[in-house]
């Protein structure tokens, strides 16, 4: 699977900011994702929020996925220190 077509099921689920996904082998992936729903949600539920909008291309696509989840706010403060 491509990792824009992944970038695209997350955005068609969860209201993104901001979503980018690597993976050059098409296995293995990382994926940014800032959203607004993410405020107030532990990093499990969050990352629980993701895993859903993959749905089955998680058991038979994706063999790995490496999550970074954020609110707005804590990716621009993020933004800031770098």
């Amino acid at each position: 699977m491509h990792p824009d077509d992944v970038a695209k099921l997350i955005a068609d689920h969860i209201n993104c900011q901001k979503v980018t996904v690597e993976g050059e082998d098409r296995r293995h992936y990382a994926a940014v994702v800032v959203s607004d729903e993410f405020e107030g949600l532990s990093k499990i539920k969050r990352h629980q929020r993701v895993y859903q909008a993959l749905g089955d291309h998680l058991k038979e696509q994706i063999h790995a996925l490496t999550l970074h989840t954020h609110t707005p706010e804590e990716f621009a403060r993020l933004k800031a220190v770098s």
